[in-house]
């Protein structure tokens, strides 16, 4: 044995590279469990066989998915995951990892971004403040560095869903300012697709 276990290894009756793109669930290369596609990573083959994170799950072509999460890249890229799923070989970026984690939070600014402009998201103690006490916050999200003291203190006894996926500089970016550390999205599409996006990030944290 190499140390795969009969849950990794593949079968013909449970191939993953057969299994259609249809329907709300996907299969993981790695772990071979199924889950829906907007919480997985999707993965095509560019020219020469390039793998290519396709974040958005819109690249033509036949997808391979993995839970996202750190250590199933990792599975995948030691146990040639990605070669057995394309029977064939595939070439894989040094710095497929970090493509990841930028791309999903590029993916974050852009919603972010989406809802400022919509005038669903405002920044800053007060303003966040002001919508907490009126209901109308559907997600906050905290700067990554900020303060959990603080955080507290904003929220008392409230339970809104909660990310942390950037850096306070990069969230300030967003609207115009040098920093920001509180953040607040109505409830609706964006403040979903947010929250999704940053647990799809979450996977990637430092353990």
């Amino acid at each position: 044995m190499d140390g795969e276990s009969e849950a990794d290894a593949p079968t013909d009756k449970d191939d993953v590279e057969d299994a259609p793109e249809r329907g709300p669930l996907r299969r993981c290369i790695v772990t071979r469990e199924s889950g829906p596609k907007e919480a997985m990573l999707r993965f095509v083959l560019g020219p020469d066989r390039l793998l290519v994170p396709d974040l958005a799950a819109k690249l033509p072509g036949r997808g391979f998915w993995l839970s996202a999460r750190a250590d199933v890249l990792e599975r995948a890229l030691s146990r040639g995951g990605f070669a057995k799923a394309a029977r064939g070989p595939v070439q894989i970026p040094p710095d497929l990892r970090l493509r990841i984690e930028d791309g999903l939070k590029s993916r974050i600014r852009d919603h972010l971004g989406f809802a400022r402009r919509a005038g669903q998201a405002v920044c800053g103690w007060q303003a966040v403040k002001e919508w907490l006490l009126a209901g109308r916050v559907g997600l906050l999200v905290e700067a990554a560095d900020g303060s959990a003291a603080e955080r507290g203190r904003l929220l008392g006894r409230r339970e809104v869903p909660m990310v942390t996926p950037l850096p306070a500089v990069e969230l300030g970016g967003i609207f115009g300012r040098e920093h920001a550390v509180h953040v607040a999205l109505s409830p609706g599409r964006l403040a979903e697709t947010v929250a999704r996006e940053a647990a799809r990030l979450a996977g990637f944290a430092p353990a």
